[in-house]
Formats: structure tokens, C-alpha cells, sequence
């Protein structure tokens, strides 16, 4: 239960100020790149949820991701946009609902047994939308029309907007981090915490282990599924590589990137693995190697230098001390 110092909070606050004028500073090509790192980082955060906090490393997270991006698309008619308020929250809850289903199998799995069985279940959605022609296929969908945003016929903002969108995603990407970083602090949260570091002596002090993990496994689910929808809302395109095993392994780089355990660390992560992807993407030539053509090496790299020499992530590095709440607290709220 890590408390951040002033230092990190002044740093986090001077980003959100960044965030919130960036608009207005930069090109419209950058505010929407940024726009995609917010959505991923909303998709880091959900994760962080279940790897950081309870300690289930899911290979098969993206799939909720792209299960909101496709309802979202089946839902849009071809010749008008539909209505956000009704179907955000039904994609969501789509996500949240197969979160809850194959979780239902998945948490009753321990370790790499609970590893494997989410990268096997995210196989079969990817490979159900890849190889079935009626649901798009391998081409994937187009979502022609963003979703409207109208109240009794009047239309409250419109996210045809590239501004409005990105204040709409910066927007969803704090709700979603003071929701989640309230309930780390509250008895839930510290159930999770307590099953990642012994879920044996929780069990013995009368804990539903496995309620609380796919509780938790349902909400991450349901939040990847809100980040998949605003991937649809922006992209207009949704394919099933969305669902896949490397979008899944980038979510969980992301969060290691950032710090795991700390949902500013899952942003920050998002950002900087975003940032250091286009970097790497537009290395030059050097002589007769196309640097840029092998960023998947250097980025390799680059997660090893981390996780060597940055062990609590790029957040850590400005977070030298961590306070940890005792667990006479945790006993005495649950008696």
C-alpha cells in the first residue's frame, strides 16, 4: 500500500498540468498519439488491478480490450452514429461479464497453471472473431460513425472533435485512477493485497480468496473493456489483433515500465513505453542497417535495462521511500 511522496506528487501534478494544455501547445498529430497513450494507459491500470495489486499475471487481458471495441462496432448501424450513454456502459459491461465468466475458470488456477490458462482462453476470442467471417474476420471491422453524444435531442459535446475527445479520454483516464487508487485503500483492496502475499493465511483468517480474485479479475475486465471502446472511438477500426497475445504482453510491459502496485506508475508507464516505442520506430539508418527497422530489439533491451537497474519501474526512480501500512490495520477492519 504505497504512499507517494510530495516529490512524486508534485512530478504527477506538473504531467496532469502538461496533459490539460498540451492541446493547445502541440499538433493535432501528437494530441491524438497522446489521446492513444491515455486509452492505454486506462488498459495498463485495469491490469495493474490484477497483476500489481492481487498478483494474477493475465497473458490474456487484451482480449476484454478488444471484445468493448467490437461490441461497439456491431452496435453502430452503418449510416448514423449511435449513442454513447447507452453504449459505453453496455461494452463495458459486455467486457466485465466475460471477465466474469472465464474468470469463473481462470482463478480457481494458481501460478503458471492461471498464466497459461488466460493466454488460452484469450486464444480462443482471438481466433473466434479471426477465423469467423461474419464477425469480421482477419480484416476486422470499420466503425464509420463516432458515438454521439446527445441529451433529449440536444447534443452535449461531440467527439467527432479531436479536442473533445481528448478531453473526454483525459477525463475517463482520472476516473478511472481515483476509483481505482480509493479502492486500494478500502478493505477490498487490502484483501487483494493481503491474497497476493499469502493467499493461504487470508483463506485461514476467513477471506473468500476466490471471491475477492475474480471480483477483481470482473472489474480489471470491465476497465480494459472501457480503454477497448475508446480504442474504437478513435481508431474507427477494430481487428483481432487487438485481442492477441503481443497487445496483452505490451499491457503487462507497460505496467512493469511504470512501477507496479501503483496505478500513477501503470500511467507513467503507458506514456513512456508509447513514447519510447515512436522513438524507436524512427531511428535512422546507419550505414547499411535500418535501425528503425529492428525496434523490436532495442525495446527489448530497453524493458531488460529497466527491470535490471529500475526494479519498482520509472516512478520508482523519483520514489526512493515507500511507507507501507501495518497488517494489524487489515485485521482489526475485518475483525
Amino acid at each position: 500500500m504505497e504512499v507517494l511522496p510530495r516529490g512524486v506528487r508534485v512530478a504527477l501534478g506538473l504531467g496532469l498540468a502538461a496533459l490539460l494544455v498540451f492541446p493547445f501547445v502541440g499538433s493535432d498529430f501528437y494530441a491524438q498519439m497522446v489521446t492513444r497513450m491515455m486509452i492505454l494507459a486506462i488498459l495498463a491500470m485495469s491490469l495493474d488491478l490484477l497483476q500489481g495489486v492481487a498478483g494474477l499475471v493475465s497473458l490474456g487481458h487484451a482480449a476484454f480490450f478488444g471484445l468493448a471495441g467490437y461490441a461497439l462496432a456491431f452496435l453502430t448501424p452503418q449510416g448514423e452514429p449511435v449513442g454513447l450513454w447507452w453504449t459505453l456502459p453496455l461494452a463495458v459491461l459486455g467486457s466485465g461479464l466475460a471477465a466474469l465468466v472465464i474468470g469463473f475458470f481462470v482463478v480457481r488456477t494458481h501460478g503458471i497453471y492461471f498464466i497459461m490458462v488466460t493466454m488460452a482462453f484469450a486464444q480462443m476470442v482471438y481466433f473466434l472473431f479471426f477465423d469467423n467471417k461474419a464477425l469480421g474476420g482477419s480484416d476486422g471491422l470499420y466503425i464509420n460513425f463516432r458515438p454521439g453524444a446527445e441529451i433529449a435531442g440536444r447534443t452535449v459535446f461531440d467527439l467527432d472533435s479531436p479536442l473533445t475527445l481528448y478531453y473526454f479520454t483525459l477525463a475517463l483516464m482520472l476516473l478511472v485512477y481515483f476509483f481505482l487508487r480509493r479502492l486500494l485503500w478500502s478493505p477490498f483492496g487490502r484483501a487483494l493485497a493481503g491474497i497476493r502475499v499469502n493467499e493461504h493465511r487470508m483463506r485461514a483468517m476467513g477471506f473468500g480468496t476466490f471471491g475477492y480474485k475474480l471480483s477483481a479479475f470482473t472489474l480489471a475486465g470491465a476497465l480494459a473493456g472501457l480503454a477497448g471502446y475508446l480504442w474504437g472511438v478513435q481508431s474507427g477500426y477494430i481487428n483481432p489483433e487487438l485481442m492477441g497475445f503481443h497487445m496483452s504482453a505490451n499491457a503487462i510491459m507497460m505496467v512493469i515500465l511504470g512501477g507496479m502496485g501503483n496505478f500513477a506508475g501503470a500511467i507513467v508507464g503507458a506514456f513512456t513505453f508509447e513514447t519510447v516505442l515512436h522513438l524507436l520506430k524512427d531511428l535512422p539508418q546507419l550505414g547499411s542497417v535500418n535501425l528503425g527497422k529492428h525496434w523490436q530489439l532495442w525495446m527489448g533491451s530497453f524493458i531488460v535495462l529497466v527491470v535490471l537497474f529500475a526494479s519498482r519501474g520509472v516512478l520508482g526512480l523519483l520514489q526512493p521511500s515507500v511507507r507501507v501500512e501495518p497488517a494489524s490495520e487489515d485485521r482489526s477492519q475485518h475483525g
